[in-house]
Order: C-alpha cells, then sequence, then structure tokens
C-alpha cells in the first residue's frame, strides 16, 4: 500500500488531494483543513485524507497581540504574506481584523520569491513599519536563517511561527512544535500502512503552543521584554 505524505502546507496537501480520491494522504500544515476542503470533519474526515494541523493560520492575532506587548512603542505593524499561497486571502482578513485588537494599523506586506522577500524588508523603514509578523507560508519557512538575518540587519523587531526562526537568531516565535507535528504525522502514515483507514483517524490539533524568545537578539535590537512574556515564555535564548 502507497501512502502520501503532504507535509508543511496546505497547497501541497491540496495538490495530493486533486491528484486521487483513492491513495491515502497524510498532511501535516497550517490551514483549516476542514475550510479549505481538505476533510468533512475534524474528528471523521472521511474520504482518503487524514492529518494534522499546527493552526498556524490562526494565530496570527496572538502573534501580532505578543508583538505589541514586547514593542509597546510601536505604532505600525506589518505582516508579511505569500500572495500565491490559497489560504492568503484569511491571512490577510484576519490581520485586518487584528488591528483593532491591537489599536494600529497593520499593513500587508508581499513576497513571493527570495528577491521580493529582500525588497519588502528594504521597503520598511520608508513604511514606518515598526514591528513585523512573518505569516506561516512554506515559502518562509525555506528562508528562515534569510529573515532572521534581515530582521537584525534591518533593526525590525519580527516573530513567526515556529521555533526554529529564534533558534537562528530571529526574535521571537508563538506556535505548535512542527517536529512534534511531522513525528506524528510519521505515526499516522505507519498506522495507515497497517490497515488502518483515513476516514477513521481524527484530525490532530496541537495540545500545547510554546513561545520562543531569543533575548540575545532583543538585546542586540534594544529591547527590554517584559517580565510577564518572559514569566510565560517556554524556552528564553540567551
Amino acid at each position: 500500500m502507497a501512502v502520501i505524505a503532504a507535509l508543511g502546507s496546505t497547497p501541497a496537501a491540496l495538490a495530493a488531494k486533486t491528484a486521487t480520491s483513492t491513495i491515502p494522504i497524510v498532511f501535516a500544515s497550517g490551514g483549516d483543513p476542514v475550510q479549505y476542503g481538505l476533510v468533512a470533519n475534524l474528528n471523521r474526515p472521511g474520504g482518503n485524507v487524514t492529518g494534522l494541523t499546527d493552526i498556524a493560520n490562526d494565530l496570527l492575532a496572538k502573534l501580532l497581540g505578543l508583538m505589541h506587548e514586547l514593542v509597546p512603542q510601536a505604532v505600525r505593524f506589518g505582516v508579511l504574506v505569500n500572495p500565491s499561497n490559497p489560504v492568503s486571502a484569511s491571512i490577510i482578513a484576519e490581520a485586518q481584523q487584528a488591528a483593532s485588537g491591537i489599536s494600529h494599523p497593520v499593513e500587508v506586506l508581499t513576497a513571493t520569491s527570495n528577491g521580493d522577500i529582500d525588497v519588502a524588508f528594504a521597503g520598511l523603514a520608508q513604511r514606518r513599519i515598526d514591528a513585523l509578523v512573518i505569516a506561516p507560508d512554506t515559502l518562509f519557512t525555506n528562508r528562515i536563517s534569510q529573515l532572521a538575518t534581515l530582521a537584525t540587519y534591518h533593526r525590525v523587531p519580527a516573530s513567526f511561527w515556529t521555533r526554529e526562526y529564534p533558534e537562528v537568531g530571529g526574535l521571537m516565535s508563538y506556535g505548535a512544535n512542527v517536529t512534534d507535528r511531522d513525528r506524528q504525522a510519521g505515526i499516522y502514515v505507519g498506522r495507515i500502512l497497517k490497515g488502518e483507514k483515513p476516514a477513521d483517524l481524527l484530525v490532530m490539533r496541537p495540545t500545547k503552543l510554546e513561545l520562543i524568545i531569543n533575548l540575545h537578539t532583543a538585546r542586540t535590537l534594544g529591547l527590554t521584554v517584559p517580565p510577564s512574556l518572559l514569566a510565560i515564555a517556554d524556552q528564553v535564548i540567551e
């Protein structure tokens, strides 16, 4: 028996589902699998698809709130989005809604390539962006080191949704542990190979979200991390 493992992005999972209705598919992504048509129901997926969602696309408002707490002097926030991602429309809508929650404007920045990322960061000062949130997207996940370096170079506080970002010098992340997510996806693949059906395996959601703060980067950017954030951080990188 074959199993397709579509890890890391909702578009990859959607492409796999479009390609076959018979081969079992295990996805691991950040989008809402019901909203985007991957499964009919989280508890009883039905069909040939199941997997895990790390709910990264639902955390944008939380990330903006954390950035607002970390950089209280910021008056203009930016969200970097890949508009070629089919879930970008919902991310942009959430960003606009989140603006009211922090009582500050949130500007959407776009990038669909490596060069676009450089251009977006180069224009931050001109657009007067005081703090930046990187939206979930495979393009950005594959360029974590570049994003961390650019944020420090342009001296803009930036946050991400996976711990890999602060581990390479980024300021902060909040979200599920992607390594654990992919490990659980591997377990699902094994269970299906042993005869279980995707339709009977519930779509798993993270049981824990982790806040990681790079204190060294905060100091480099001239930021003082408030005790309230340090108290709830799962890891503080010195």
